[in-house]
Formats: structure tokens, sequence, C-alpha cells
């Protein structure tokens, strides 16, 4: 294959990285976007793209150890609050160490699940929630706690029953059966 062919196919596989089109007939172009320097590719599932994620291994550990990859790898729509490494960093110390062991089973499952709404729920979503509540707006969990939605500034928080502040730091990541939102920390139930 000569230079020039390289350089078109290089560019038609940069195009569809670029974009796809959504499932289901319609015509709308999903981005795909980075997280943790990885492409998350809107075909692919939430587990499926959230391993290749740099800045999640932390949580995939987790997601395993509580035994949610075959959950998070169905039909869903799931709408995901994914903290990154360093917001599981800012637990204190041993925290995560020790919600890994197999004894702590049920609590690390409480945890991750606090992170996941049944729905996929856009940051325009979230943001319309936010306004038609007057400022505020909760979200039912699937561990069955709630979280409350806030705008500060230009960016939609997720506050955890402690009172704990997560700010949304990547939106819209979209998913095969759902969408996940990077948050920066971890949201812990009651």
């Amino acid at each position: 294959m000569n230079n020039s062919m390289k350089r078109i196919r290089k560019a038609l596989y940069g195009l569809a990285a670029v974009s796809l089109v959504t499932l289901g007939g319609s015509q709308a172009i999903a981005a795909i976007k980075m997280v943790g320097g990885a492409p998350m590719y809107p075909a692919k599932n939430i587990v499926e793209n959230a391993v290749n994620s740099k800045d999640h291994t932390t949580l995939v550990a987790a997601v395993k150890a509580a035994g949610l990859v075959e959950t998070l790898e169905g039909a869903g729509p799931f709408t995901v609050f994914a903290p990154t490494n360093k917001a599981f960093g800012k637990l204190p110390k041993g925290t995560v160490p020790t919600l890994l062991e197999p004894a702590n089973k049920a609590k690390l499952t409480s945890v991750l699940t606090y992170h996941v709404v049944a729905g996929r729920l856009t940051a325009h979503d979230l943001a319309d929630m936010v306004k038609e509540g007057g400022g505020r707006a909760t979200l039912k969990t699937v561990e069955g706690d709630p979280l409350t939605l806030m705008r500060k500034g230009g960016a939609i928080t997720v506050t955890d029953e402690q009172g704990d502040v997560a700010r949304i730091t990547i939106a819209d990541v979209m998913q095969s059966n759902g969408v996940i939102h990077v948050v920066d920390k971890v949201l812990l139930p009651n």
C-alpha cells in the first residue's frame, strides 16, 4: 500500500472515530469522547468502555469485586456517575482496600450502586430536571437512596447523603446501554 493510500485509510479511520450513527434508525451523530486516554465508543457497553480508561482502574476493580460486571453489561439503560481513581484516592486511607475485601462485598455493592440511576439521563436531561425543580433535583439511585443535583456555575453537581459534592467533569459519555458522567468524588449513601 502506497503512502497516499495509507493517509486516506488513516483519515477514514479517524473520521469513523470522530462520529458514529446511533442505533434505532435515527440519523443523530454521537461523538466519541476520550476518557482516561481512551476513546469511549457509543456502540460499546459501560464495562467494555470503562476497562480502557486509565482514570477508572479502581472503579473497574471495584465493579469486578462486587460482581456487578454482568449487570453493567446488561441492556439497562443506566446513568453512571463514575468516580476517577483520583476521587477514590480522596477517601480516608485504607478505605478502598477494605471495601475490596470479600467480606465487605455488600458494602462495596451499596457504594457502587449508589452511583447508578436507572435510565439514560444526559447532561441536558439533568440540567432540565434542576431547572424544573427550581435549582435542585433528586434522583433515586439503584441502591435506593437519593442523590441531589444542583447547578454551580456552568457545571452540574451531585450531592450525596453525607453532604459531599461531586462535580461532573466529563458529561455525556454515551454507551450502548446508557451514559456515563465522570465525577471528581466518590458518593456515599447513608
